[in-house]
């Protein structure tokens, strides 16, 4: 019974970030003025909700006015075996092509049988995306992780 109401405890929780995450259209005046404090971005994340998610908030950053220096995603996990090419996400990603830095984890690459060649355009091949993170962090990104 306690697994039961756990896991119903987690579906309300994930259904209403969601519906907040993407709901939001508008940001406002006070926080762009602290997002230009330290205008680089970093994520690590491991699902393609993430990824798509992540994208769409660079969007609407820029809609909302924030100036954007580097905006970077690494990528670890499952999701790696979905950035080849002809996928659904090559396709989602090329609006952000140049825009956006992708980092894909070797180490989830090499445990998941993705060679460098089968990813689409416009990704870089990283030792490991926790030290990723780490240099971002040390070089003043705000980071998140998903």
């Amino acid at each position: 019974m306690k697994n039961i109401f756990r896991i119903i405890l987690v579906i309300l929780v994930m259904a209403a970030t969601t519906s907040v995450a993407h709901g939001q259209k508008k940001l406002d005046q006070q926080t762009i003025v602290d997002l230009q404090k330290t205008p680089k971005y970093g994520f690590i994340l491991t699902t393609e909700r993430h990824f798509k998610g992540v994208l769409s908030m660079y969007d609407l950053l820029i809609e909302n006015g924030a100036v954007i220096e580097e905006y970077e995603i690494v990528v670890k996990g499952k999701v790696v075996t979905q950035l080849v090419k002809n996928s659904e996400l090559e396709k989602f990603f090329q609006k952000y092509k140049g825009k956006v830095k992708v980092s894909v984890c070797s180490v989830a690459m090499e445990k998941l049988g993705v060679e460098e060649e089968t990813l689409f355009d416009g990704l870089n091949v990283t030792p490991t995306a926790s030290v990723r993170m780490l240099q971002l962090q040390a070089n003043g990104y705000n980071t998140l992780t998903y």
